[in-house]
């Protein structure tokens, strides 16, 4: 047989091997398997690999990560998992092979210091201040000669920038803004605007309008600086003096805009009464704190997975005394679980849920799992699932693992988690996965 016509048979079979395989049961299963791992010191884990074929499990830094307890390399038998066996903090990649030779995945695998939280479910009062004043509307001046015109609107101010200085004085209290686009329209002048949106820093220039009707300078704007409202804490870390609560970004109500906090408090909170979910309606726990109402901790953080800040206490009236483990996004598991929550008064009550489908999520994300209330006593007393319980901490085999954040309307009693994981990257207690990456490209 000719050399040409022998490499292309062989061209074929191997192309026609590798799409064979791709479809194949083993690979599939190599496939299905998470792209990265996070493991605490002391923990083991294991990945289930159905393996009918011969297959190798290599890793890089077995002084990082042992396989199956024989160190750099494993041979995959068939049906048993391949045990992760922690050495030390650092990053290490896991690579499978068929029959030794074909790689087909890669799993990276973090090794982290162990963290252990409190879990919450108390309600908290939250009051924030921007860290500028947030555009919410636009305002019709009645001008001279019966004109009507917005100034802003004019200058190219939408809903939701955020005014950060003005002459280049800061913009930190919504009281002070009279006084500096009084002067500025006395003496015929625009104001300089500093301004972020999208988080890109602008600038423009807003000419101030005289009021012929209430006899002031405006701006043509409707401004606001702060935001209040009722939520649930969601775990205490005692070691770090840092809390999570609310499970979900807090918004400006009318622009729907991420608040950028400037600062911020939250304080303790009563429930004193619930107005049950209804489909199509949700319901929401009616909650007071005073004024003057002690204050928990402070405000530092707004994400997408909730409010962070310094607690200096442990906080009253929880299930949990001492700290549990947490879980992995890809520990959790379809089944039986908790959720810690106020009804009420103060005092953290336990109830259960099933979480009904979890979501593969390898970096963060929102809507890590959906749950289903099955408690008859929580059911009776809310309906299912209403505003005011975001944050509420979901418990799963002894181990926090996320969080309530959103009601289905049309189903109250089923609603949105996110996992524990991505909160505790944002609060700053648990490196983020890309800070791992970082640490150990350096180390090497």
């Amino acid at each position: 047989m000719k050399p040409n016509i022998r490499k292309k048979l062989l061209g074929f079979l191997l192309a026609f091997l590798l799409c064979f395989l791709g479809t194949a049961e083993p690979v599939q299963s190599f496939v299905s398997l998470p792209d990265e791992v996070r493991l605490f010191t002391g923990q083991q884990a294991h990945l289930d690999v159905d393996m009918p074929v011969q297959a190798l499990a290599s890793v890089d830094r077995p002084d990082i990560l042992q396989l199956n307890g024989s160190g750099k390399t494993s041979l995959l038998a068939s049906k048993q998992p391949l045990h992760l066996q922690p050495q030390q903090i650092g990053r290490a990649a896991v690579t499978l092979k068929l029959f030794g030779k074909i790689p087909v995945k890669t799993v990276h695998v973090d090794v982290v210091p162990e963290l252990k939280v409190i879990p919450g479910g108390q309600t908290i009062g939250v009051k924030v201040k921007s860290s500028g004043i947030i555009v919410v509307g636009h305002h019709l001046v009645h001008a001279e000669n019966g004109a009507r015109v917005s100034p802003g609107e004019s200058a190219g101010l939408k809903l939701g920038d955020l005014l950060t200085h003005m002459d280049g004085k800061p913009l930190n209290d919504v009281t002070k803004v009279a006084d500096i686009v009084e002067k500025a329209g006395k003496n015929k002048r625009p104001l300089d605007i500093t301004f972020k949106r999208s988080g890109k820093v602008m600038k423009t220039k807003l000419n101030p309008a005289f009021d012929e009707e209430d006899k002031s300078w405006r701006l043509g704007l409707y401004i606001r600086d702060s935001a209040a409202g009722v939520g649930t804490l969601t775990f205490y870390d005692p070691e770090h003096k840092v809390y999570g609560a609310l499970g979900h970004v807090i918004t400006d109500m009318n622009t729907q805009t991420r608040i950028e906090v400037g600062s911020g408090n939250i304080v303790q909170s009563n429930v004193t009464s619930i107005s049950k979910s209804e489909e199509g309606d949700p319901g929401e726990k009616r909650a007071s704190f005073a004024k003057d109402g002690k204050v928990l901790g402070n405000v530092e953080r707004n994400t997408q997975f909730g409010i962070f800040g310094k607690m200096d206490e442990k906080p009253a009236q929880g299930v949990y005394k001492e700290p549990i483990p947490i879980a992995f996004a890809h520990e959790v598991k379809p089944g039986p679980a908790e959720i810690l929550t106020v009804v009420e008064g103060e005092q953290v009550e336990r109830f259960s849920v099933e979480i009904v489908h979890v979501s593969k999520q390898d970096a963060p994300a929102t809507k890590g799992l959906v749950l289903r209330i099955t408690d008859p006593k929580l059911l009776q007393k809310t309906g299912g699932i209403v505003q005011g319980m975001s944050g509420s901490p979901i418990v799963q085999d002894g181990k926090l693992i996320g969080a309530v954040t959103h009601v289905f309307v049309n189903d109250p009693k089923s609603g949105y988690g996110c996992f524990i994981e991505w909160m505790l990257q944002d609060s700053g207690v648990l490196p983020s996965r890309e800070t791992s990456v970082h640490q150990n490209l350096e180390a090497g």
